[in-house]
């Protein structure tokens, strides 16, 4: 349906059709995600459930729109908020596991094989 709006012309889909364009939108190859993004799914992954703060601590680095684009894509949510700080920690989602090709997180292999300082991963951070 075509609106004026602001001067301008705006296409928009009409109420009927949302159900349509929401599996059409969703059915498509979303754009890959970012290094920073793969790091931090893997930190949440291998630490859950984990506060923002605990995985900028490990990543040395703000993670407040890689996690809000990993919630947007429902590949983590938000598992409880912690009542004495509000902390929310996150989790990963069953849509994690199926694009990964598994059934529970137990199965992604064991971080410390990885490592060549002899470490054990991220249990070595605190």
């Amino acid at each position: 349906e075509l609106r004026e709006v602001g001067g301008g012309w705006r296409i928009y889909v009409r109420g009927e059709f949302d159900d349509v364009v929401r599996d059409f939108v969703l059915t498509q190859n979303p754009t890959k995600l970012s290094q920073a993004a793969l790091e931090t799914l893997a930190v949440i992954a291998y630490k859950q459930p984990i506060s923002r703060g605990q995985i900028a601590s490990i990543r040395a680095v703000n993670v407040d729109s890689v996690v809000r684009t990993l919630v947007g894509r429902g590949l983590v949510t938000e598992a409880f908020t912690d009542s004495e700080t509000g902390a929310i920690h996150y989790e990963t989602t069953d849509v994690l596991l199926s694009q990964l090709g598994i059934n529970s997180i137990d199965e992604l292999p064991h971080i410390s094989p990885l490592l060549d300082d002899g470490s054990e991963g991220f249990d070595d951070i605190a």
